[in-house]
């Protein structure tokens, strides 16, 4: 009786196991394109007349090229970026709304260099100031919008950085809303392209306030100070900055078949020179780029056999998705496979970490990332362990 247990066990674990040996076996993902082409040349890229300079594609977070990226330097009215993109998330959390009116404050008013022109003691549509803010750059409506969120605006600079650190900006420091000159008042190249991001990323539904040209408050219409929303149709954002500290700056950001570049230029010597240079750096980014989106976040890529679990699978995939950015034609020779550990055991919580997706060009790894467990899988109970452990045994025994 004995013998024969074992002997319908060793049939039972072989066919079963032989296709879970199958399953764990990595598995290659079909090449993105099999038809080759000749890459073309890659000029270096340009360099600017700028004390810093970064740009990315803003959905791979691919560096294309940088300059001083990582120096804090006095940031002027690129500030305000952050100033509306808390507005942005206040109106989207429902703590403020569009028609909320704000009453202006006597230091809104006073408040010098460039105005949205509000006037001591009136009320003003949060919708109104936040357009104040981003293409009129008006400082007394970003102390009106401060205000109005944190009660002061000291408290809304601590808001300010709390959001900074949230975000990852490691080399950025507010000490107001508008970007007025203060000590310790300072951003990144890097840190701005980060808040760019995020304000695109975040709230797409006010984001297409970047790209408006004029605004018409208090009998004065004013235009965007972007340049580059004249110059280049595909621009639709996001803020320019002036001080005689800090120089002539621009963040800008354009979309073009699908790709989305955001470039940051600080310390440029004049208007037209901040949106030349800005052009120079879309214009490069664009014409020698490309990208592509290998996998959705959490996108199932495979099935892994889970041993003493409740359930006998889980599906896998990126977290974050795969998005690449690289050189025109690379992209094409592209070639992606998983590998998943084995044996994969329970419990698995979501997230887990169970293999591996490797992008390689030829022999080349370009590019790596942590395959995931999409899904938790609790433990069995005793006597589903206990068969689970006798299978694994003989899964051991055959592999």
């Amino acid at each position: 009786m004995l013998k024969k247990l074992i002997h319908t066990l060793l049939i039972t674990s072989s066919a079963l196991l032989s296709g879970a040996s199958l399953a764990q076996t990595p598995a290659p993902v079909p090449a993105l394109d099999s038809v080759a082409a000749s890459l073309p040349i890659v000029p270096t890229a340009p360099q600017l007349a700028a004390t810093s300079y970064l740009l990315i594609d803003a959905n791979s977070g691919a560096v294309l090229v940088e300059q001083n990226a990582d120096q804090p330097l006095p940031p002027a009215s690129l500030t305000k970026m952050m100033t509306s993109y808390i507005a942005s998330l206040e109106l989207m959390r429902g703590q403020i709304k569009e028609d909320d009116l704000v009453l202006v404050s006597e230091k809104a008013w006073r408040k010098g260099g460039s105005k949205m022109f509000i006037e001591v003691g009136n009320q003003v549509k949060v919708i109104d100031l936040l357009r104040g803010i981003i293409i009129q750059s008006g400082n007394d409506a970003s102390i009106a919008m401060a205000e109005h969120i944190a009660g002061s605006e000291e408290a809304f600079a601590d808001l300010m950085n709390a959001h900074a650190q949230r975000l990852g900006m490691t080399n950025t420091h507010f000490e107001n809303s508008t970007g007025w000159p203060a000590e310790g008042h300072v951003s990144s190249a890097r840190d701005l392209a980060t808040m760019a991001k995020a304000i695109i990323r975040d709230d797409p539904e006010h984001y297409g306030i970047y790209k408006e040209k004029e605004f018409f408050w208090n009998g004065i219409k004013q235009p965007n100070r972007n340049l580059m929303l004249w110059r280049d149709s595909t621009v639709d954002g996001l803020k320019t900055g002036h001080t005689e500290e800090a120089g002539y700056c621009l963040v800008a950001s354009a979309e073009r078949d699908g790709m989305r570049l955001i470039s940051v230029v600080m310390g440029t010597d004049s208007e037209a020179a901040r949106a030349s240079e800005t052009q120079k750096l879309l214009t490069w980014g664009f014409r020698f780029f490309e990208t592509k989106t290998f996998y959705q976040p959490g996108e199932v890529l495979s099935t892994g056999r889970v041993w003493a679990g409740e359930e006998n699978a889980v599906d896998v995939g990126l977290a974050n998705g795969l998005v690449l950015t690289l050189p025109k034609g690379q992209l094409e020779k592209l070639q992606a496979s998983t590998t998943m550990d084995s044996p994969l055991k329970a419990p698995i919580t979501a997230g887990d970490v169970l293999g591996q997706v490797e992008v390689r060009n030829g022999d080349e790894v370009v590019h790596t990332a942590p395959l995931v467990a999409l899904a938790d899988v609790a433990e069995a109970g005793i006597f589903g362990r206990l068969w689970d452990s006798i299978r694994l045994f003989f899964y051991g025994l055959f592999n």
